[in-house]
């Protein structure tokens, strides 16, 4: 009993030096659990890990990078789309019509691409990206502003996707439809297909021996059979 006294006695001692520890509410285990998952979600769309120099907000991709990336991996399986190499950069300008023929040309398409980049890089980054458009915003808009003239070329981009080329299409030509036309076929070749220009198989390819004791081209084939096989009810006796 002495030593419950003393546990009590305890109890009320600690309870006085700390009154506000009962009332603070423990959260629950999957709390934290979510807490985290959130946390590292919002690095790895920013880039980053816990301790990373990046925001630890996700960012929403703008219109102009989405474009970008779309760019920056195709043709290429193993690209990440954070950087650009210089042929998707001229097939980039190409494809969203920022190459005129006239104030902008492949020739400084190229150009740009190689004064934006790192000396020791072969690709360009998303920021080295804009730098190289606001370059060519200007030539190709001389008379707007730098912003202005952006602005514009923002607008070329933004959304669109790299156009695929080089698809095999059907050409519809004489010779073409004459070559593939059954019914104008000669020579052996016309053998090989009926009247509705099915092909007949074996029969159209190889030459079927006749068994049958008639003579090749007999027009009156089987009726011999049918007269001496004809019923003979109601005939005189």
């Amino acid at each position: 009993m002495a030593d419950q006294k003393d546990n009590i006695e305890d109890f009320k001692v600690q309870t006085a030096k700390h009154p506000n520890a009962g009332s603070v509410a423990l959260r629950p285990h999957s709390e934290h659990s979510k807490d985290r998952m959130s946390k590292r979600l919002s690095t790895e769309s920013n880039g980053t890990s816990d301790g990373g120099a990046g925001s630890s907000t996700p960012v929403e991709l703008t219109a102009l990078e989405e474009s970008f990336r779309r760019f920056a991996i195709h043709g290429d399986t193993r690209a990440t789309g954070k950087d650009m190499h210089g042929k998707n950069w001229s097939k980039l300008c190409k494809d969203c019509g920022v190459i005129d023929g006239k104030n902008i040309t492949l020739t400084d398409v190229d150009i740009v691409f190689s004064k934006v980049k790192k000396k020791t890089c072969r690709t360009i980054t998303y920021d080295e990206f804009k730098v190289a458009l606001g370059e060519l915003a200007r030539k190709k808009y001389k008379d707007k502003t730098g912003e202005e003239a952006e602005a514009e070329v923002f607008k070329l981009i933004e959304g669109k996707a790299p156009v695929i080329a080089g698809v095999t299409r059907a050409v519809a030509s004489p010779t073409v439809s004459r070559l593939t036309d059954p019914t104008k076929f000669t020579g052996s070749h016309k053998e090989r297909f009926d009247e509705t220009g099915r092909g007949k198989g074996k029969a159209g390819r190889v030459d079927i021996v006749d068994t049958s004791g008639y003579v090749s081209g007999y027009k009156h084939r089987g009726t011999y059979e049918k007269k001496v096989n004809k019923p003979t009810e109601g005939r005189p006796m």
